[in-house]
């Protein structure tokens, strides 16, 4: 199976929308959101591409109601975790929080094949060491949003355990921040 792992939308939804359908014509089946997005109407623009979808909120809360809201109608295919996440696809378990030090932390335990995390805005992908002499793959997909760095997300292939950073293809009318406006 292979997946979208995305961070900091910070509701750009056209850039969402731009990585998620890259992705796509990639092979994703889901998409995984590792926070910061701000308004769960930002989400709305991918319901229509039919990909499962898995999001936590990130320290940019936004309106967090709403979101189990929107999560909530039976006839899509948002799944809302809250603060963090730990899931299973095709038999790899996955957890998902927003802080890169608690994403390192989980990642030392050896109870999980992939931690995603996202907040500092650097895509990064990682092998840690863990306590149980295994290795935990921790991905950061960098900011989707494009807000201070290049937006970026991470196509992951959970079958190989393949990982790459993917710059969107970002068309010059879609605004973003760049370079950076304060420093992570």
């Amino acid at each position: 199976m292979k997946v979208c792992i995305v961070s900091d939308s910070h509701d750009n939804r056209f850039l969402l929308k731009k990585a998620v359908e890259h992705a796509i014509t990639k092979g994703a089946e889901a998409v995984l959101h590792c926070g910061d997005i701000v308004a769960p109407t930002t989400l709305r623009i991918l319901l229509p591409l039919g990909l499962d979808i898995h999001v936590i909120h990130g320290n940019n809360t936004g309106d967090t109601f709403n979101m189990a809201m929107l999560a909530s109608k039976t006839d899509n295919q948002l799944h809302y975790h809250g603060q963090d996440a730990g899931i299973t696809l095709t038999n790899r378990k996955i957890f998902l929080v927003h802080y890169p030090h608690y994403a390192h932390a989980m990642s030392t335990t050896g109870d999980w094949d992939l931690v995603c995390c996202g907040h500092d805005h650097r895509a990064s992908i990682q092998q840690i060491k863990t306590v149980k002499q295994t290795e935990t793959i921790m991905i950061n997909p960098g900011t989707v949003g494009g807000v201070g760095a290049e937006p970026t997300y991470v196509m992951a292939d959970l079958g190989l355990m393949a990982f790459e950073i993917i710059h969107v293809p970002v068309d010059d009318s879609l605004a973003y921040n760049q370079p950076h406006v304060t420093p992570h």
